[in-house]
C-alpha cells in the first residue's frame, strides 16, 4: 500500500467515524425517542462487555491444557456474577475476579 492510498482510507475512515457519532446528535437534537429504542439503546453496554467475555472464555483450543485450565476461568466468571447480582458494586466484581482467578490458579 502506498502512502497516498493509506492516507486516504485513513481519512475516510476518520470521516465516517466522525459522521457516525457527530450526525445523529445533530438529527435527533431536541426530539423524544420512543421508550422502546431507549431500551433497546440502554442493551448495548451490556450485550458489548458480555462478547468481550465470552471471547476470552470460549475458546477453540480451551482444553488443549486440560479441564482444569479451561474451567479456572468460567469458575471466576461465575463468582464475578453471582457478586454482581450480590453487590451491584463493580469495585467488588472487580476484586472478587482477580481474587477467584488467583485462588483457582493456585489449586
Amino acid at each position: 500500500m502506498t502512502w497516498p492510498e493509506f492516507w486516504f482510507i485513513f481519512i475516510v475512515c476518520g470521516l465516517c467515524m466522525l459522521a457516525c457519532r457527530v450526525l445523529p446528535l445533530f438529527l435527533l437534537k431536541g426530539r423524544e425517542l420512543p421508550a422502546v429504542v431507549i431500551r433497546a439503546l440502554g442493551l448495548i453496554p451490556p450485550a458489548a462487555f458480555a462478547a468481550l467475555v465470552a471471547n476470552d472464555l470460549i475458546a477453540v483450543d480451551m482444553f488443549a491444557d486440560g479441564w482444569w485450565s479451561a474451567l479456572i476461568p468460567i469458575i471466576a466468571a461465575l463468582i464475578v456474577v453471582a457478586v454482581g447480582v450480590k453487590t451491584r458494586s463493580l469495585i467488588w466484581c472487580v476484586v472478587a475476579g482477580v481474587a477467584s482467578y488467583a485462588l483457582l490458579l493456585l489449586i
